[in-house]
């Protein structure tokens, strides 16, 4: 009993250390593609909103009244929650489509992986809007949501850690030409989204 009960906590040691090894790989470029259409409508009409005087745009300092912050946060709001529900869809479709757990160790460590330096971010970009540190918002989202995803990829895909990359690069460019943050949201959200997704579904369909 004694020598049954050893192979049994020995195989258990292999499948956790073959399950720590492994990578989430349910990620499915269709919600790239999905995230970054909503990105492209939310800039339009954050566009609308802000920018309705073609000459306030590449201006240093935007002027935003309390009226158009708040539509700004619903906007925001908005999108990221749509994203974040085509991600959920379309992963959970993939991963039953290939016989693959949705909620397991790898689904855990991406989520902390991802989500903590999100949420910690988002916490201070939020905290700098009510402040009225409005053109540097649209950086300030780029380069967090950059370093969550360089920070996720350890468990998934190797596109991942490029798109963060990009978005990273975007992100500090947008601080520095602050007047253009809208534009840099919309390539860096809207653009590199949907390019990352096709791509995703072409290698790994």
């Amino acid at each position: 009993m004694n020598q049954r009960k050893k192979y049994i906590d020995d195989l258990k040691d292999i499948r956790e250390m073959m399950n720590r090894s492994s990578r989430f790989i349910s990620l499915s470029g269709m919600s790239g593609v999905c995230a970054g259409i909503f990105a492209l409508v939310g800039s339009y009409l954050i566009y609308d909103l802000l920018y309705t005087d073609v000459e306030q745009l590449g201006t240093y300092r935007l002027s935003v009244t309390s009226d158009q912050a708040t539509k700004l946060m619903v906007i925001g709001a908005v999108v990221f929650f749509a994203a974040i529900f085509s991600a959920i869809f379309f992963t959970v479709r993939k991963a039953r489509k290939n016989n693959q757990r949705i909620w397991d160790y790898q689904t855990r460590r991406l989520l902390e992986n991802f989500f903590i330096p999100l949420t910690g971010g988002g916490i201070v970009c939020l905290i700098l809007l009510f402040k009225g540190y409005y053109d540097i918002i649209a950086g300030l989202t780029l380069t967090v949501y950059g370093l969550s995803l360089i920070n996720a990829s350890s468990v998934t895909y190797k596109e991942v850690k490029s798109l963060g990359i990009a978005e990273l690069i975007l992100g500090i460019l947008a601080v520095i030409l602050t007047g253009y943050g809208l534009l840099f949201w919309a390539i860096g959200f809207g653009v590199l989204h949907i390019v990352y997704g096709v791509l995703m579904q072409i290698r790994h369909k």
